[in-house]
């Protein structure tokens, strides 16, 4: 009996302790060719932390882990909507594609704090359509104050109604109101930066009692800054004139990053937190220098800013991560062992050792970059290099069934390894060369000796990678025509999931 209890016992802590969410539903008229992604709304640099299949009935099965309770951007057929999930919850979650993200349903264990968020949703469109902006700005200050704690009062009774209405977790409750906080805090910057020209008064100062408000608002500091991006961007905007100035002064030949200023301008900032200035100089790594096609100068760099600057733990284990998901295994290093397998399962490797240089494409069934108009174009480049060069095609798709079909289909005729990262995109190969659906279709060179001989590339045509097929196969290709090329338009900023703050930016 007492071994019975202890057993019950750590399978219930190990359920209360789980971070792991249940993912299903169906959106009716779904397409296969669409995924499902979950990313941490809160989060530093985020990536998914999932990439889910629609079948052709329009339904998805899948789960994650998710890194903390709160606010997760749910991505579907290029559209968002915000649900809040809570670690061993599962949800279930329903609707029609083409009504997605205005129209949804939420069952399961998050039913009920996914209603509060709509039935206050329902609540706020109304009341923020009474208020005005630009005419708080326009009051005097104790005005503008009294409106300010009106709208806080206001709003605050709006959660609570929908919280008690849909028996909601307090938690959610008190999370709107850390973002309803945030916000306010954010008008309050707004009216100080604006209030001045509004009024014709160009020197004006805000009183003692104005900051007072504003302390009151923050509240717990660490707690809005791990939750609230919005918090962030306040914060982030307090500081934008200031660091417009010092970059100036301190970026005479033009030559520095963005994070570079940004990191040495936060630590003269002595009244910022330590976990203050790693979310904001995070925030800035992000939005400004950590980009697609980056030269490796750069990345030393912003590697040198992460590592010399962010002292949070977890910080700079997401900062690093991102990194390297969009830099990709360095030059020079040997290309990572990763297990993959033939369509007969045996056992095969990006490089076999032959002496040749390869050229390793990683591909997708559902990517809509890899279709039979991108196809030839590959087919060239293969068909001109392959004298010199060996080519293999790394599949990801979510099963091995679906990695044969496709193989077939779409690579039938070109010479090449066809090999398959089992799992998909949780497999090791993806892992190690850090592919995610926006890195679908890629293109990675290995020089003769299996190390890494360039960057990631999204397009055939890119002159770079022309450049280094040239050099490590000796060979001189033509001009490629302008619009003979592999697109990868996902890597566009519109695809990045969206931020609330903006990064302070140099002139």
């Amino acid at each position: 009996m007492k071994t019975y209890f202890l057993v019950l016992l750590f399978s219930i802590l190990a359920v209360s302790c789980s971070k792991k969410v249940e993912v299903k539903g169906n959106f009716a008229g779904g397409s296969p060719l669409e995924r499902i992604e979950f990313i941490e709304a809160s989060g530093v640099a985020t990536l998914p932390l999932t990439n889910i299949g629609v079948d052709s009935k329009g339904s998805f099965t899948g789960s994650f882990e998710a890194p903390k309770n709160g606010m997760y951007i749910m991505t579907y057929a290029g559209k968002q909507a915000m649900v809040y999930l809570k670690g061993g919850q599962t949800l279930n979650i329903s609707g029609q594609a083409q009504n997605f993200p205005q129209q949804f349903t939420v069952t399961g264990d998050a039913k009920n704090n996914n209603d509060l968020l709509k039935e206050f949703q329902k609540f706020f469109e109304g009341y923020a359509a009474k208020v005005n902006v630009g005419e708080m700005v326009a009051q005097d200050e104790a005005t503008f104050l009294k409106t300010i704690d009106r709208i806080k009062n206001d709003i605050e009774k709006g959660i609570d109604a929908a919280a008690k209405k849909t028996s909601a977790d307090s938690e959610v409750a008190d999370f709107k109101k850390d973002e309803l906080h945030a916000s306010l805090l954010g008008l309050m910057n707004q009216y100080e930066m604006n209030h001045g020209l509004a009024s014709q008064n160009p020197s004006f100062k805000v009183s003692k009692n104005f900051r007072d408000v504003e302390k009151k608002l923050e509240g717990d500091t660490d707690k809005m800054l791990r939750s609230q991006p919005i918090f962030r961007n306040y914060l982030l905007g307090k500081l934008s004139q200031d660091f417009q100035t010092f970059a100036t002064d301190n970026n005479k030949d033009g030559k520095a990053l963005t994070s570079e200023l940004f990191a040495k301008f936060i630590n003269t900032k002595k009244d910022l937190s330590q976990l203050a200035k790693d979310y904001l100089l995070g925030f800035v790594l992000s939005s400004t220098d950590i980009q697609q096609g980056m030269p490796a100068e750069n990345i030393a760099k912003l590697d040198k800013v992460i590592k010399d600057n962010v002292k949070d733990a977890e910080i700079k284990k997401d900062l690093e991560k991102v990194l390297f998901v969009i830099s990709g295994p360095k030059v020079g290093e040997a290309a990572p062992a990763s297990k993959l397998i033939k369509q007969d399962g045996s056992s095969d490797k990006l490089f076999d050792g032959k002496g040749k240089p390869t050229l390793v494409m990683f591909y997708a069934s559902w990517n809509p970059y890899i279709s039979e108009a991108t196809v030839p174009v590959l087919k060239e480049v293969v068909n001109f290099y392959k004298s010199k060069m060996n080519f293999t095609f790394v599949n990801v798709d979510d099963t091995k069934e679906q990695f044969v079909k496709t193989s077939n289909a779409m690579l039938k005729g070109i010479p090449g390894t066809n090999l398959y990262g089992e799992g998909g995109l949780n497999s090791q190969v993806a892992k190690d060369f850090g592919i995610y659906g926006f890195k679908l279709p890629s293109f990675i060179v290995l020089d003769k000796d299996g190390k890494i001989a360039s960057r990631f590339f999204y397009n055939l045509g890119d002159p770079e990678i022309v450049t280094v097929l040239d050099k490590v196969t000796g060979l001189k290709a033509p001009m490629v025509q302008p619009e003979a090329h592999l697109q990868n338009d996902l890597l566009a900023p519109q695809n990045q999931a969206p931020q609330e703050q903006k990064a302070p930016a140099t002139k």
